[in-house]
Order: C-alpha cells, then structure tokens, then sequence
C-alpha cells in the first residue's frame, strides 16, 4: 500500500503524520480515515478548494487533473505547480508527500 507522509500542519496535524492508504484512494479520503480531519467543505465533490494540498513527492503518480479541478484550484490560496485538491488526487501504487497549505478560502469552517 502507498504511504502518504504529511508535512506538519498547525491545526490538522502538529506532528507530522505517515499513513498508508489502498491505491484508488483519494488523498482526502486516506487523511480522514486516519483521523486527519482536512476541510472538505463540498464533501468531495469538487466543487469547492478547501481540501487542497501541495505534493511535495510523487505528484506524477497520481491521476491527472480533470479540467474541472484545474478552474477550480485557480482559486486556491497559496496555489503552486503541484497543487492538486485532495478529493480528486487518486493514489496508485507510489508513496507521496504531502503539505496541507497553512489557509484555505473557507473563512467560516464547520464544527470549529
């Protein structure tokens, strides 16, 4: 199984994490399994950018983005080359690094 090691994050994972997750799996979806509560504010449905995140390593091994997901991530804060949003972001076999960005465009989050 894929590990998806991610980058400390202030709120959603002070420490840091590593997690393993089946390939088919969307980032977003591996992250909530395992207790890393990322905003996902459309509940998945990629209708919003509060689920984004940068891949720090082995972004070429995830799905590529649809063109819906890339209108939408061009509204993301702190938007870069390997941003994907974590909903649309399918893991295969290779493990990946991943950085929650420190804001989001959420400014009212739920169950906070």
């Amino acid at each position: 199984m894929p590990v998806i090691k991610i980058l400390p994050h202030h709120e959603y994972c002070p420490e840091g994490a590593e997690i393993t997750a089946p390939a088919g799996t969307s980032i977003c979806e591996a992250l909530l399994d395992n207790g890393i509560k990322i905003e996902h504010a459309c509940d998945m449905s990629c209708a919003c950018t509060t689920c984004h995140v940068v891949v720090r390593k082995g972004f070429e091994s995830l799905n590529d983005a649809e063109e819906e997901e890339e209108d939408l991530l061009d509204r993301a804060w702190g938007l870069e080359p390997q941003s994907r949003l974590s909903c649309q972001a399918i893991l295969a076999q290779s493990d990946v690094t991943v950085e929650i960005p420190k804001y989001s465009i959420n400014h009212a989050k739920e169950n906070h």
